[in-house]
């Protein structure tokens, strides 16, 4: 993976170079491709294999959707970047026992769903369809650049009475500069992908507000808020958590996890059971933004 992105860095400055406009459309591609399809576990494929599947047209691309139970009081569940719904295994069981349906999905370029590349866009249209069949959703739970989408979604117009992230990306514009970063792009070259990004995904958003941010859905949503968050998160910062706390205040409870990295947290029984109360009950106190340890082995 090092050499790929030392050569895909090579070739998109040197690009730069020559044609600025066709490195910069070569970066915004490539910023929505994963490099890597996450492929289900053998721990997963049972729960899976029990759900009813079906497939949800987006943008010319199929995604897979994934349900147990009959649809009533609807959980969504929403997986990251390089994932896969199945990646939220272990909130199922305890969901169903509840009395929720649980809905989760591969979106395009993960899992099983087809097409190589995905954008928030079609995060937020696949959220929104699952909404358009099952109706509100009683929580949705959703992990890294999920968060994101799902807040998206959110300001659209979905609705839920509770939300859940977890490792969460709040600012779309940390993706861009961790992307920048990892691929050390020339500074011209990450101006131009921002103009690609303003003007493809968020061309309705007032120029102070580009690219999307979760901390501008604070007027929009009115719905209480679980922020998990790991100090140790090696992949989104733990600070992209503390600052959608700050940004929703009392409406938000923050817990911070320590040793469980950015995809162990999906898995850690604090962590799921930490979700399934707030899900099934809310906030469990009326203090502001708080932080606490979360169960870590």
């Amino acid at each position: 993976m090092v050499r790929t992105e030392t050569l895909v860095s090579a070739a998109l400055n040197a690009t730069s170079r020559l044609s600025g406009g066709l490195a910069g459309a070569g970066a915004y591609t490539l910023f929505h491709m994963p490099l890597a399809r996450s492929r289900m576990r053998s721990s997963e494929r049972q729960l899976f294999g029990d759900a009813h599947i079906q497939r949800l047209r987006v943008n010319g691309k199929l995604a897979v959707t994934y349900r147990w139970g009959s649809g009533d009081r609807p959980v969504l569940l929403v997986h990251g970047w390089q994932s896969r719904g199945s990646r939220l295994a272990d909130f199922v069981p305890g969901l169903l026992d509840r009395g929720h349906s649980v809905i989760t999905f591969d979106a395009p370029g993960h899992g099983d769903a087809t097409g190589r590349s995905t954008t928030i866009l079609e995060y937020r249209d696949i959220i929104t369809g699952l909404q358009d069949e099952y109706g509100e959703f009683e929580a949705v739970v959703a992990h890294s650049l999920g968060a994101l989408g799902s807040l998206f979604a959110l300001q659209g117009g979905v609705k839920a009475k509770r939300i859940v992230t977890i490792s969460g990306v709040c600012d779309y514009d940390y993706l861009i500069e961790e992307f920048c970063s990892a691929l050390g792009l020339r500074h011209q070259l990450k101006a131009r992908l921002h103009r690609h990004v303003a003007k493809n995904l968020f061309p309705g958003l007032p120029a102070d507000r580009t690219p999307f941010s979760a901390v501008n859905t604070v007027p929009d949503l009115k719905a209480p808020l679980l922020i998990i968050h790991d100090e140790a998160d090696t992949r989104i910062s733990v600070e992209q958590g503390r600052r959608l706390a700050a940004a929703y205040g009392v409406q938000s409870r923050l817990i911070i996890t320590s040793g469980l990295g950015h995809r162990r947290i999906l898995g850690d029984p604090g962590v799921v059971g930490s979700v399934l109360d707030f899900v099934e009950h809310g906030p469990d106190r009326s203090a502001a933004t708080e932080t606490e340890a979360a169960s870590a082995p």
